[in-house]
């Protein structure tokens, strides 16, 4: 199953590699070249696939946890200032997701969207101390039961040059479902409560959906 943020893509490079496929068999003799090209455009073909991948997965929907709202690696767990929203300290806990993972957007929490703005930016590698603050993200805040206001952030990186968000303020939204994509590598950012029971660790691998964040009784 694919992301319908892909369609239009996926579309485009399947032409492309049909394209390629069939003029190099037409107008090139080295049968090496030939079959190189064609592998060549096959390999990107699959790469593009598999990027805009979206697994089904069983979400247990539950007001007691925060969720990874993305697959990837737990790269920061920290208290820091956040100055858009809460302006002051939070407990960030961030997932960089490499361009082999899953890019799909889940929400971590079930809740109201409180909050839901759009920055352009820059294009600076995720793992960029400054690209939470200087790359192209979005600021996403779900009112929850138990967990109170939590922030979550797509942030662009390096290759990636769209951020696709379905949130919209005052919309319902429930935990797992899905609420956008980045494409081309990329990280989310979660802001939680000072005091919030962390269940993941450094270099952890996170998996959207699945994976419990945080936990609250």
């Amino acid at each position: 199953m694919f992301h319908k943020e892909g369609g239009r893509i996926i579309l485009v490079s399947m032409a492309l590699c049909l394209a390629v496929v069939i003029l190099a068999d037409k107008f090139l003799d080295n049968y090496w070249i030939v079959k190189g090209i064609q592998v060549f455009a096959l390999i990107f073909l699959v790469l593009v696939l598999q990027f805009f991948r979206n697994p089904k997965r069983a979400v247990q929907v539950s007001d007691h946890y925060v969720i990874a709202p993305v697959d990837g690696k737990v790269v920061v767990i920290e208290e820091v200032y956040e100055p858009e929203y809460f302006k002051e300290k939070r407990l960030q806990v961030s997932i960089f997701m490499s361009p082999i993972n899953v890019h799909v957007t889940r929400y971590a929490a079930s809740g109201l969207i409180k909050f839901s703005k759009y920055h352009p930016g820059k294009y600076l590698v995720a793992w960029h101390p400054k690209a939470s603050e200087e790359n192209e993200r979005t600021t996403i805040v779900i009112e929850t039961k138990l967990f109170g206001e939590i922030l979550y952030r797509q942030i662009a990186g390096a290759l990636a040059r769209r951020i696709v968000n379905y949130a919209k303020e005052g919309m319902q939204v429930v935990q797992g479902t899905d609420a956008g994509f980045i494409k081309f590598g990329s990280r989310v950012d979660i802001f939680l409560p000072l005091g919030t029971e962390i269940n993941v660790k450094l270099n952890d691998k996170a998996i959207g959906g699945k994976t419990i964040i945080a936990t609250k009784a």
